[in-house]
């Protein structure tokens, strides 16, 4: 995922926490909070794993998020793994982040048929 579509700083997720509403699954929590551009963040505590795991698990998220980039509706999004994403299937994943933009009404119009 560019650069430019990532949330970095850490008051930008601060913002997020204490603004955004959140909608969550079994692996997933994904929260948003109103933006001007589309920025997502995730966010994957040492309760999922050592070093390894969790940049694994970041590595999957961004990439199971990358396709919906251009069908997202702007914003400021959160996507906050449990310990239960380490050990999930890269599909179940993408189904978990296809659920949770669902959820949140977060895809653009024509877009919700994938």
């Amino acid at each position: 995922m560019e650069r430019q579509y990532r949330l970095q700083k850490n008051s930008a997720f601060q913002y997020v926490y204490r603004r955004g509403h959140s909608v969550a699954c079994r692996d997933l929590v994904m929260l948003h909070a109103r933006g001007k551009g589309l920025k997502v963040g995730f966010s994957v505590s040492k309760k999922v794993g050592g070093a390894v795991v969790r940049n694994r698990t970041k590595r999957r998220l961004r990439e199971c998020f990358r396709p919906w980039l251009g069908d997202v509706k702007p914003g400021l999004y959160v996507i906050v793994a449990r310990p239960s994403a380490a050990k999930a299937t890269f599909q179940s994943l993408q189904k978990d982040v296809r659920y949770l933009l669902r959820k949140h009404d977060a895809l653009r119009e024509g877009n919700r048929a994938r």
